[in-house]
């Protein structure tokens, strides 16, 4: 034993408990409304009939991209994931995954946008995001158990802080950016700072800020998978179960589902993001 070391383990370990301890109350509460509102959007999500639901995504591709390939793609990948009896698997880590993208990008946004316009925000923010990205995404598991204990909001908690940072560093950059020359004749004929923002600064950084929305929705499915093993169900469920049974054929089909519903959500972020920047 290192007389000399640190006790920074230590000192996490005491803070985290502290918290616990006086923020448990609060955390299990929001736990609980949180695991009723996503079972009862999965709920609703299945009361669609399965061939019914994959019409209304084929849709909802085409009128995003106008792409036939990516539509009936789309469409066949879903029924490739129904015919391996995955749906009900699917639609629980598609919710989850709405879930933990837009608490995310409500979050990553704002904070982005601060840190593009406050200097001060971006000393404090970058090195935080730095630390984020580096840190082992099991590592996101520890602090959210004793918090909102096992199940999906701890599931939903974790994914969130994990995929927060490219949403936060895309906004920014995409914001400071900005030619000088545009940002200078704007204020010449006297655009206020939050008139910039939304009619010059946003507007432009849009194909940006979309980029680490599509990389926000990828990571999230990434996580997704890790926090099975703290109850997040799902896919990731699937594909722990398999682990755990051995089921090398069973992993390898919740596999392919995650990467169908993966490659669905990339394709159409990246042209919703190509069609901003034309």
């Amino acid at each position: 034993m290192n007389e000399y070391k640190l006790p920074v383990g230590e000192v996490i370990e005491t803070g985290i408990d502290f918290l616990v301890e006086h923020l448990s109350f609060i955390t299990k509460a929001s736990a609980e409304v949180v695991e009723t509102l996503l079972g009862a959007m999965e709920s609703g999500l299945l009361l669609i009939p399965i061939p019914v639901f994959i019409v209304l995504v084929g849709a909802c591709v085409w009128f995003l991209t106008k792409e036939r390939k990516l539509t009936l793609g789309s469409a066949l990948g879903l029924a490739l994931i129904w015919n391996m009896g995955l749906w009900t698997a699917t639609v629980s880590t598609i919710a989850l995954v709405l879930v933990a993208t837009l608490c995310a990008i409500a979050i990553g946004v704002p904070l982005g946008i601060c840190a593009a316009i406050s200097k001060g925000t971006y000393k404090v923010v970058m090195p935080v995001l730095d630390v984020m990205q580096t840190m082992p995404a099991f590592v996101y598991l520890i602090p959210a158990i004793p918090f909102f204990g096992l199940g999906k909001t701890a599931a939903i908690f974790s994914t969130v802080i994990f995929s927060m940072p490219p949403a936060i560093r895309f906004t920014c950059l995409g914001i400071r950016q900005i030619p000088a020359e545009l940002v200078e004749c704007s204020t010449a004929f006297g655009a206020t700072r939050m008139q910039r923002l939304y009619k010059l600064d946003l507007p432009l950084a849009a194909p940006t800020i979309m980029a680490g929305i599509n990389q926000t929705v990828m990571l999230a499915l990434s996580m997704v998978v890790i926090a099975s093993m703290i109850g997040a169900k799902g896919l990731g469920g699937e594909v722990w179960k398999a682990i755990q049974r051995l089921q090398m054929g069973r992993g390898f089909e919740a596999g392919i589902a995650i990467v169908i519903v993966a490659m669905i959500l990339d394709r159409v972020l990246q042209k919703l993001g190509t069609r901003k920047e034309n």
